[in-house]
């Protein structure tokens, strides 16, 4: 297999996993700011990576794997860093639907695969959506305080609940695309 720049990218952006969690949990005050770079960051290869793939026709399956995986541990990370300097239930509840739709939808993807069904659960608009929500609420909640008098922490918990019942919804959609299927 040849590195393509879009792989690249995401393998990248797998590297970044853990420095942002060691960014969000160390104890300096400036922290948060590496932290809200590297998820920035992160955010912007992944539309990079998709971007050149196309541009660059050096879409591959491989990529195409890699690429939700890279994703979906970095909001996992990120959420759960979140939980543990804010173990409340305002982030909790959200992290933990966010996180366990992750897991049953890419389950689902890979059962759809098997059966030779997956673009019956291609990603979806309200999957997208979700995408950008949930994105920007984490970017906020890591930041944590205001900026320039914006209470950007306030905004992104109300982001992160927008993305929680966008989570529920495209899930939902997911499963009944998938049910008509296998009905």
């Amino acid at each position: 297999m040849r590195l393509t720049v879009p792989t690249a990218l995401t393998l990248f952006r797998i590297a970044l996993i853990p420095v942002l969690g060691l960014c969000f949990l160390l104890p300096e005050p400036w922290m948060n700011w590496l932290a809200v770079s590297v998820f920035a960051l992160a955010a912007v290869t992944d539309w990079l990576d998709g971007f050149l793939a196309r541009l660059l026709k050096q879409s591959s399956s491989f990529g195409a794997f890699l690429d939700p995986v890279a994703d979906k541990l970095m909001v996992a990370v990120a959420l759960v860093a979140l939980v543990s300097v804010n173990p409340g239930l305002w982030i909790a509840v959200p992290a933990a639907v966010i996180i366990g739709r992750e897991i049953a939808v890419s389950a689902l993807r890979e059962w759809m695969a098997e059966i030779g069904a997956r673009a019956s659960v291609a990603v979806s608009m309200a999957g997208k959506v979700k995408t950008v929500a949930q994105m920007v609420a984490i970017l906020f909640l890591l930041f944590g305080g205001p900026l320039y008098g914006i209470p950007l922490g306030t905004i992104g918990l109300g982001l992160l609940w927008v993305a929680t019942v966008l989570t529920i919804y495209s899930m939902i959609v997911y499963l009944r695309a998938a049910w008509q299927v296998l009905d």
